[in-house]
């Protein structure tokens, strides 16, 4: 008799790649707000999957105050710090709880960590792991649940994408999260895990015991199709694969990929689709202008055109804050209604 498959929520996958790699090196350590204060306890208030202890939950216990450290709500300070031990000889984990805050430590990330390889002429690495949560917690499948307002619920990577020196993954699984905060942390660079708030306990799947990764840089396609590329960052991706089940009862196959890491960007694996699809669009939980959608339909455009027998489209987010009521927010968020309707006007059918 087969053997079930364990499966992991999303928070699980990462809190136990931390645990293994923390028991593999000593000199990762992770530094956040609250992250010792997690040692097993439940955050009253806070336990709804996107909470950012969940993620170190119990590491406080088995590897002690030295290695697992509560910093002060001052961004600028810890990041400045993980930075410094990065390039000092530790490994350290910076739990930064909502990209939103990429404001109050840009200098750390984009004129510290991503460029003193560089303008140390190679003789310095900076092994650093920025993990953060971006984007709305609305949408569920079924109904909206109202989120966390303009401040705590933007999806701001396309920024941080703008910083040469910088990696960034966008898991959208427990599988991939595992396998890809590994090899972030096992990088000798700078790397932005992305984890998307509402993620953390939707997102459930088989995932190994043992410790393993998956390549920084590689997208995968998630659904074999034909008639037109849906290509999904993050949580989008699962829009894209709600509406290609209900076009594939349409009668219209869509393939979907999933982009995974933005920098460095599989450009060639999102190609290699439109070259058979001949359509694509991309879904993007970020505002439009100067969006990660737009650079891959650039992209794509620029290398891919003799492809294409429609125009690439993106679906987005308005250029506006994220709003605070559900209702609001419904009009919001991309949708997998939205997807479907901008397939059927792609194919005019």
């Amino acid at each position: 008799m087969a053997v079930a498959q364990r499966e992991l929520t999303f928070n699980q996958a990462v809190n136990e790649a931390i645990r293994q790699e923390m028991r593999r090196d000593p000199t990762i350590i992770i530094i956040g707000e609250d992250v010792a204060g997690a040692a097993g306890r439940r955050n009253q208030g806070f336990d709804d999957g996107w909470a950012p202890s969940l993620k170190s939950r119990g590491l406080y216990a088995e590897f002690g105050p030295d290695r697992v450290i509560d910093a002060p709500i001052s961004e600028m300070g810890f990041v400045g710090a993980g930075v410094g031990a990065a390039m000092t000889g530790l490994r350290p984990i910076v739990d930064l709880a909502f990209i939103d805050l990429i404001g109050c430590c840009y200098d750390q990330i984009a004129n510290q960590a991503a460029k003193m390889h560089y303008m140390m002429g190679g003789r310095v690495t900076v092994p650093l792991t920025i993990r953060t949560s971006y984007g709305s917690r609305g949408w569920s499948g079924q109904s909206f649940g109202g989120g966390a307002a303009a401040q705590h619920s933007q999806t701001l990577y396309a920024v941080l994408a703008h910083i040469p020196g910088l990696k960034l993954v966008v898991p959208t699984t427990a599988y991939n999260a595992k396998g890809l905060m590994i090899a972030a942390i096992r990088d000798d660079g700078p790397v932005v895990f992305l984890d998307h708030k509402f993620l953390g306990n939707a997102a459930k799947s088989p995932v190994p015991e043992e410790p393993y990764t998956l390549p920084i840089g590689q997208a995968a396609v998630v659904r074999r199709g034909r008639d037109v590329t849906l290509c999904g960052i993050g949580r989008m991706t699962h829009m894209c694969l709600e509406a290609a089940n209900v076009l594939a009862s349409e009668g219209i196959d869509a393939e979907v990929v999933d982009v995974l890491s933005l920098v460095p960007l599989d450009e060639a694996t999102i190609l290699e689709s439109v070259t058979h699809t001949r359509r694509l669009i991309v879904v993007d939980e970020d505002t439009p202008t100067c969006s990660m959608a737009r650079d891959i339909a650039a992209r794509v455009a620029d290398q891919g055109f003799d492809y294409l027998d429609a125009p690439i489209k993106t679906i987005t987010g308005p250029e506006a804050p994220v709003p605070y009521a559900a209702a609001l927010e419904r009009y919001y968020l991309p949708t997998p209604d939205r997807v479907v309707t901008m397939v059927h006007e792609l194919l005019g059918r």
